[in-house]
């Protein structure tokens, strides 16, 4: 059985509740905008693909369960709801990204006549669901190309593969981007072991990738973050694969904080880093990894486990939820469902495949 952190049928949504992972497995109920908003800000649901699609399906079973008095009135209440739930985790460029089509679609459908409120509406939960079945399948075709790309690059049969935070079944709609390539390689009898690195402060490896993988039979080791270093020198790495939040034209790439080490370590002992990322991932409006914003997280965040303080009263912290690997450190490419490219072809690539779509 796969896991699913996104449970939904026309009016009714649940998020898996990741926060209480592994210990228990709870289900929320989503009825309001409002709800998506603090499931996503609260980090109950999180990874830049699950942002996106539990944000706007959080708007459909509002809109579902909710009168109109005008196609106006629900247009309005649409593109204002996906405005404001791009500011639960802004560095998330999913969200940016669905919110930005989604409200120039359902605008311009209303401008050119499709204007009645209940065509309208139905357009738009066609559209939500479209989102959340495209995800999976979208997935599985880049966990295809990564695992081909991989095996071929690094040219062993076996692989011994490091990844960090989550990026699987519970950061998607399902399957997962880069713990989807590693499921496509364990498909492939291709992996001999993965290694998930904690992923301080929230823990997203241990409680999450570790929970996935155990539950698919994945032979796996969780080390600690400040263990990679030493990893790399002893247990003999064939590659490094991990997820995006945001991908920029000249390949930059914003991921969990942690993944800039990684990245630089991989360098250093030769070992080939591939970031994996839907095309939705890849915001060619930004030039470089400077012009990213990056979230700043809670300090109680590092300050406590579980309600539990671990850091004296007083002491100053720095949070940030993500880091910028720059693009020469992503040695083995860029993984996403169109193929899989090396940072300085990724725009032109995504250009040329974006018209032939047209």
């Amino acid at each position: 059985m796969s896991l699913q952190a996104i449970r939904y049928k026309r009016g009714e949504l649940q998020l898996l509740n990741q926060l209480l992972l592994p210990d228990r497995t709870e289900y929320d109920d989503v009825r309001t905008v409002e709800d998506g908003w603090r499931a996503i800000k609260g980090m109950k649901v999180r990874g830049a693909p699950a942002i996106a699609i539990a944000g706007c399906l959080s708007v459909g079973v509002e809109i579902a369960n909710r009168d109109f008095c005008s196609a106006e009135e629900l247009v309005k209440f649409v593109t204002d709801s996906l405005a404001y739930l791009v500011t639960a985790r802004p560095t998330a460029v999913n969200m940016t990204e669905a919110s930005t089509r989604l409200s120039k679609q359902i605008s311009q459908r209303s401008k050119e006549g499709h204007s009645s409120k209940d065509k309208l509406k139905d357009w738009f939960l066609q559209a939500v669901q479209d989102m959340l079945d495209r995800d999976v399948e979208d997935n599985k075709t880049m966990g295809r190309y990564g695992a081909d790309h991989i095996l071929q690059n690094v040219g062993e049969k076996e692989l011994t593969v490091l990844t960090h935070c989550n990026t699987g079944s519970l950061a998607t709609a399902g399957y997962g981007t880069a713990l989807g390539v590693i499921r496509s390689l364990h498909e492939k009898k291709a992996i001999a072991e993965v290694y998930c690195t904690e992923t301080r402060p929230y823990n997203q490896g241990a409680r999450l990738t570790a929970y996935e993988l155990v539950h698919d039979n994945i032979p796996a080791t969780l080390v600690t973050d400040s263990m990679v270093a030493a990893l790399m020198r002893t247990k003999g790495i064939s590659a490094v694969v991990v997820g995006a939040d945001r991908v920029v034209a000249n390949g930059d790439t914003a991921n969990k904080i942690g993944t800039y080490q990684l990245a630089i370590l991989a360098h250093h002992h030769g070992v080939p880093f591939y970031i994996a990322a839907p095309s939705t991932t890849c915001d060619l409006s930004l030039r470089t990894g400077e012009e990213i914003v990056i979230e700043q997280r809670p300090h109680k965040e590092m300050t406590h486990i579980n309600g539990t303080r671990l850091a004296p009263e007083g002491i100053k912290c720095w949070n940030p939820a993500f880091d910028v690997t720059p693009h020469d450190l992503i040695t083995g490419g860029i993984i996403t469902e169109k193929g899989v490219f090396p940072p300085d072809k990724l725009e032109t690539a995504l250009q040329q495949l974006s018209g032939q779509d047209r």
